[in-house]
């Protein structure tokens, strides 16, 4: 299986501006969230990319993708109809080939020296399937992520087969059916905002729309049933998803890319400065007895 392409999608209408961000990566260099969306997927060996936009938003984010960022595709979403019409936008680019995709309002950083996309698409490689990656996620940010909930493959550590997915479940119903060995009490794998499909997902989203079993599928309607269609693989990255939409997620993303490069003292410093210089409730400086 030759992955060869990738689609991110930033059509949402409360996501659309998040690629466009300036933050700070780890060498110090000023760069687009899109930027670093854009260079995660180069690293893994893809240079053919396409973003799905909102109308108008052609001219933002081509400044914003900065230069020499690999052969560059914009598709508009016309009106918002969701994530997996977003997706399903982008089914001529494809063009029946596996891709890989993420999501424009994630940043992701590598606990190695293989970036997530790369460890991602290799493991996709390697099993010939659709493969999702996910994180131990917290009981209190269900809202915010899908959910799945597998068996551990043999002698590959990280990597489920998946038996069920669920879109923002409620804390009791994960508690019921979605929890996972080997994760802490609490804890459950959620999407890392990065996935490599082959042609079933397109397929699978397009019945769903045709049969309007649902007014507005999502994209996780459509992957509940990759299970039907034969192997599919959750596996959880050396790696972690920064959410650029929830909230304070700009400022938890740069600090974690912060601590994680070359200027990680100097920010541990100003830091400290930070809190030991904060005001208490009664406004007068706590700095002295800190």
């Amino acid at each position: 299986m030759q992955i060869q392409k990738a689609v991110i999608t930033a059509a949402a209408p409360n996501q659309n501006r998040l690629p466009l961000q300036q933050l700070v990566d780890r060498d110090g260099r000023e760069k687009t969230a899109l930027q670093l969306i854009l260079e995660e997927t180069i690293a893994a060996g893809i240079d053919e990319i396409c973003v799905i936009i909102q109308p108008g938003d052609t001219d933002a984010y081509q400044a914003a993708a900065g230069t020499q960022m690999g052969n560059l595709h914009f598709i508009e979403q016309p009106e918002p109809l969701g994530y997996a019409d977003a997706v399903y936008r982008a089914r001529s680019f494809v063009d029946g080939q596996p891709f890989l995709h993420l999501v424009g309002d994630h940043l992701y950083l590598s606990n190695t020296n293989i970036p997530c996309a790369k460890q991602l698409v290799e493991m996709a490689n390697e099993h010939q399937c659709s493969v999702s990656a996910v994180q131990s996620t917290r009981e209190n940010n269900l809202p915010y992520f899908g959910i799945v909930s597998g068996s551990l493959v043999p002698r590959t550590d990280g990597l489920y087969q998946v038996d069920q997915v669920v879109e923002k479940p409620t804390p009791t119903y994960a508690e019921q059916e979605l929890v996972t060995p080997g994760l802490r009490a609490g804890h459950y794998l959620g999407f890392f905002g990065m996935h490599v499909f082959t042609d079933d997902i397109m397929q699978l989203i397009g019945q769903l729309m045709e049969t309007k079993a649902t007014a507005q599928p999502t994209l996780s309607d459509a992957v509940a049933m990759l299970p039907s269609r034969g192997k599919y693989l959750a596996y959880r990255l050396e790696g972690t998803r920064h959410n650029l939409g929830i909230r304070y997620g700009l400022l938890k993303a740069q600090l974690a890319i912060g601590l994680s490069g070359q200027d990680r003292d100097t920010i541990l410093v100003e830091l400290i400065d930070l809190l030991a210089n904060r005001p208490n409730t009664n406004g007068s400086d706590t700095g002295a007895t800190l």
